[in-house]
């Protein structure tokens, strides 16, 4: 009696297809390749946007399919779906202005006190002892 109630009458168990598994599992792997390929390939500050939306891609493969949301509520994928997409633009957004700061903000790499002793010409290494201090 305890175990009719606790199963829910109107819920459907979707089995999907072993030839889907396969067929999501190699788009994985291909994916996976195209990501490794591509990072060998010099694009600039758009390789990590490429990188992130094979992954969102691959993230909403694993999502829909494996987690079976595909099957669900079509709003469910919607919001995990568009949650992985505004993830990789907001960290594509990040990179871009991380790797585009030295353009605004030029770093000097000079010394900031340049009379400072330890800017001073050292002695020539001839006129040093052993422990490495002058003789005078």
């Amino acid at each position: 009696m305890i175990e009719s109630t606790m199963i829910n009458r109107n819920s459907h168990h979707h089995i999907a297809p072993l030839w889907l598994y396969l067929a999501i599992g190699g788009a994985l792997l291909v994916l996976t390749a195209v990501t490794i390929t591509v990072s060998y390939i010099d694009l600039g500050g758009w390789n990590i946007v490429v990188a992130l939306v094979i992954a969102s891609i691959k993230g909403s493969l694993v999502a829909m399919f494996f987690m079976h949301l595909y099957y669900d509520k079509k709003i469910y994928t919607i919001v995990i779906v568009m949650g992985l997409l505004f993830l990789s633009i907001f960290i594509s957004l990040t990179m871009f202005d991380t790797g585009r700061r030295g353009d605004i903000y030029e770093i000097k790499s000079e010394p900031i006190k340049p009379e400072a002793d330890f800017y001073k010409e050292l002695p020539p290494a001839d006129s040093l002892d052993q422990t490495g201090h002058s003789e005078h």
